[in-house]
């Protein structure tokens, strides 16, 4: 169910984080997009949330994103497992989310990207023998 995983960097200023973070890469980031009060990147295994603290602070405890193939599935699964939905799902910019609160306290947003975001970021870097974190 899990297609590729990142690990979540708040920050005050998005630009001034990703200059750094992409010349350590080596490369630009590979997603780039506003959503609310947020500016948002990913770029490798790297995703990068900027806003104020009082906008950051609905998310500040949670960890992920968690990319997966079938949203439905995972929330299914979650509350099988004994999780807590804190945010149903909802579309967003690259295609469906949740967060979900598990029975050890860990908050994890899941998202479901749209087919071409799959297809550009998931499946054309495997069938080239590239990982998903070289993105």
């Amino acid at each position: 169910m899990i297609l590729k995983t990142y690990s979540r960097m708040f920050t005050p200023d998005c630009d001034k984080t990703l200059t750094l973070l992409e010349r350590l890469h080596g490369r630009e980031a590979h997603l780039r997009f506003r959503y609310g009060e947020w500016d948002l990147a990913g770029i490798g295994d790297v995703f990068v949330v900027a806003g104020t603290r009082e906008s950051l602070a609905p998310i500040a405890d949670s960890h992920g994103p968690l990319i997966v193939s079938d949203l439905d599935a995972v929330e299914a699964e979650l509350i099988r497992g004994g999780a807590t939905i804190t945010q149903p799902i909802v579309s967003v910019p690259t295609g469906r989310m949740l967060y979900a609160r598990h029975p050890d306290g860990l908050h994890i947003e899941y998202v479901e990207w749209t087919d071409d975001l799959v297809e550009r970021l998931i499946r054309v870097p495997q069938r080239a023998g590239r990982l998903s974190s070289e993105l």
